[in-house]
């Protein structure tokens, strides 16, 4: 009676244990000893498996010596391993009744005699869907074989086992979970969903660092404390109706701190079902992104403002144009269009400096931002440029009182860190009406007007005139087009050779850029240029045709091409650019091209804003090699005293003598002296624009060194280049001249 008592104890302690979630080790024992209660003469053995691994390992215990527990750590799952590793296998009762003769136990046998154990019985240990969690075995020290009881207690201690092994597995995930979620940095809770208020059942730590409230300040509590004043209603009826309806939702609110600091909180709500398919709870995972949404905010800014003045840029400008336009339209309205340009601004910039021009522009973009109306759009469009948009008007007039007010304000001076500057403005206006069927227009019409206010001499607006100025209209066009002709690879280049003038051998090539425009065709170089100088075009352009000869060149080069150098015409603006210098090394590194064979033709006109930094320039060029040729000579105002100073290698004479060196004696005695004083000062001598056989004859009479012109060959593809002879004789005459 006692000993069953006893029995019953102990197979009681063993429910609480597992009832209570106690240690793994602790309810093993206890069905330890419970078994040792019914099976006195056994040593109870249990055994993890490893699903990773398909391994056996013994769980420690005081019963076994340390040598066998290390033993029996990683034992293969097969048949014929031992009995606890065929239960295994089998997912069955394996009995071995004399392990000193079961051929089972081989491997293990000398560990099992030496531990003193004669037979086992192993029984594997499974859940209930047939999962394999270890095995359950008895040892004893003489050869037996067991009875039905045996075996019928033998199997619920291993379902007991089976029972504590998964509450331990649940127990460790669940341990784990709670981990990771008060590891997480999103901000997680859970609410009560039975309970009409939702109140708050957990929060981990990121949600109280979130919101700035305590654990205990939020237990009980529904969500809604986080809302303040800004958080939009029509969200949070968006998220009641989910709750309401037991589904998912996601929202991005404007919540509030603790101390009332707001936050964009990005939530998610989940519901959670039991078992019988019932919402039981509200799972919330919210997510602080205040600093996303301001980087995408402070993005969205950069993209439709100015950064240098704050105002809108042109795309937004060009947005807010196309809205007015349709609305004007829809209600038989008309708007305006006030394009400002300063007068004299470059003047400011180059003598006082970039930083004082910046200064100057956001000062004028302040002042006229107190001379329009709320209801007007103040934009800068490039550089110097500034635009107004009056998106509906009843008469002309508005426009033009809005055009003196701003020139007005403007003729007061602005003061830039301490010192009064004066700047005044040209003013171009343009309305739409019935004959402007797209909003750009407007803008081009302003364009032209103000184009034409220029001519009037600046500081005053002017109406568009309509056809009076349908060829500017034609620039103007042409100059936007300008704008993605580059990126849109509309551009070529073209080779012309210059000959040595008595052998007629090439002694060089000149890069010459043609725009093949998609519906124009080619344009002509003397319409684009000037174009491309006045928009600031010219400096990517020139940047690009450095580039393209050189990579062209080297290819020549590379594929055994003739080694001449290449000429390449650099304007004034690219010359003076901040950079130019490494800008030169820079594309001659990359494309491999000696720098000895590339040429920089210049004008005069890079001198007449500082002559010395010019000369210091070019002679840093010709130290790394490149050499410089002066362009067009003879036809500036100062071109012999520049000559004397300027450290360059080569002239070229203008074309404009070439033509009357046969007819005019003076234009013949220019052309003589320029030759003569250039030897004299060891230069080269080109000749551009020979046309006839005459000419070529004379030119080289006279001395030139290299002739160059339609005589000997138009400009040409590289492929054409590359097959020319090395000499060239004089083609048939041609009456196009010779190409720019």
């Amino acid at each position: 009676m006692n000993t069953e008592l006893s029995q019953m104890a102990a197979q009681q302690r063993v429910h609480e244990l597992i009832a209570q979630h106690a240690p793994l080790e602790t309810t093993l024992d206890a069905i330890a000893d419970w078994l040792a209660i019914l099976l006195p003469d056994a040593t109870v053995a249990f055994m993890r498996y490893d699903a990773r691994r398909c391994t056996l390992s013994l769980l420690p215990n005081r019963r076994f010596s340390p040598a066998f527990i290390e033993r029996l750590q990683e034992v293969t799952v097969s048949p014929g391993v031992a009995s606890f590793g065929s239960a295994a296998f089998e997912r069955r009762p394996v009995v071995s009744e004399d392990i000193a003769r079961d051929p089972r136990w081989e491997a293990f046998r000398d560990a099992a005699l030496a531990e003193g154990f004669r037979a086992c019985w192993s029984n594997p240990v499974m859940t209930a869907d047939g999962q394999l969690l270890g095995t359950f075995g008895t040892y004893y020290r003489t050869p037996r074989k067991p009875t039905p009881a045996s075996e019928r207690l033998l199997r619920q201690a291993a379902a007991l086992i089976a029972l504590a092994l998964v509450r331990d597995r649940q127990e460790h995930r669940l341990h784990l979970l709670e981990r990771g979620v008060e590891a997480s940095p999103i901000g997680m809770v859970m609410a009560e969903a039975v309970n009409p208020d939702y109140p708050i059942v957990y929060a981990n730590r990121a949600f109280c660092a979130l919101s700035g409230y305590a654990l205990e300040e939020v237990l009980g509590r529904n969500c809604r404390f986080l809302q303040g004043p800004d958080t939009d209603r029509d969200q949070v009826v968006r998220i009641r109706a989910a709750v309401a309806d037991r589904r998912e939702v996601e929202a991005t609110l404007l919540n509030y701190r603790k101390d009332g600091t707001p936050f964009w909180n990005r939530l998610n709500i989940s519901p959670v079902f039991d078992a019988a398919g019932r919402c039981s709870h509200f799972i919330g995972f919210q997510q602080d992104i205040t600093e996303q949404r301001q980087q995408a905010e402070r993005l969205r800014y950069q993209v439709s403002h100015d950064l240098l003045t704050g105002l809108p840029n042109r795309g937004t400008f060009d947005d807010r144009l196309a809205e007015a336009f349709a609305a004007a339209k829809a209600r038989g309205r008309r708007l305006a269009v006030l394009h400002l340009d300063l007068d004299g601004f470059k003047s400011i910039n180059d003598g006082l400096g970039p930083h004082i021009g910046n200064r100057m522009l956001v000062a004028v973009a302040r002042r006229l931002e107190t001379l329009i109306d709320p209801e007007h759009t103040l934009a800068r469009l490039v550089s110097d440029e500034f635009a107004v948009l009056l998106p509906s008007i009843d008469d002309c007039p508005d426009a033009t009182a809005l055009a003196e007010r701003l020139l007005k304000g403007l003729a007061a001076p602005l003061e830039v860190e301490g010192q009064p500057l004066h700047i005044s403005s040209s003013i171009g206006i343009a309305c739409s009406g019935d004959d402007t069927d797209h909003p750009h227009e407007v803008l081009q019409r302003a364009d032209l007007a103000l184009e034409e206010a220029k001519r009037q001499g600046r500081n005053t607006w002017q109406w568009y005139r309509g056809r009076q100025v349908e060829q500017t209209l034609g620039d103007v066009l042409l100059r936007n087009d300008l704008h993605t002709a580059l990126s849109d690879g509309q551009f070529e280049l073209l080779y012309q050779p210059m000959v040595e003038a008595l052998s007629g051998r090439i002694g060089g090539v000149e890069a010459l850029v043609r725009w093949r425009h998609p519906q124009r065709g080619l344009v002509s170089p003397e319409a684009f240029i000037p174009l491309a100088e006045h928009s600031g075009q010219i400096i990517p352009l020139g940047r690009w045709v450095l580039r393209q000869a050189c990579r062209e060149m080297a290819e020549l080069h590379a594929r055994g091409g003739r080694a001449v150098p290449v000429a390449v015409n650099i304007s004034s603006l690219q010359f003076r650019r901040d950079g130019f210098l490494d800008e030169v090394l820079g594309i001659l590194a990359e494309t491999g091209l000696p720098p000895a064979l590339l040429e920089l033709e210049v004008t005069e006109s890079v001198l007449l804003d500082g002559a010395e930094l010019a000369i210091e320039l070019i002679d840093t060029l010709r130290g790394y090699g490149v050499s410089v040729a002066l362009d067009d000579f003879g036809t500036g105002f100062s071109s012999l005293s520049y000559l004397r100073d300027l450290p360059i290698d080569k002239v070229k004479l203008d074309r404009s003598f070439i033509c009357d060196t046969l007819h005019s004696p003076r234009s013949a005695a220019i052309v003589q002296g320029i030759i003569t004083m250039a030897h004299h000062m060891e230069l080269r001598v080109v000749a551009e624009g020979i046309e006839t056989v005459e000419q070529q004859r004379e030119l080289a009479r006279r001395g030139a060194d290299l002739l160059q012109g339609y005589l000997f060959s138009r400009p040409l593809p590289l492929a054409d280049l590359a097959a020319l002879p090395e000499r060239l004789p004089a083609a048939p005459s041609s009456p196009s001249g010779s190409d720019p």
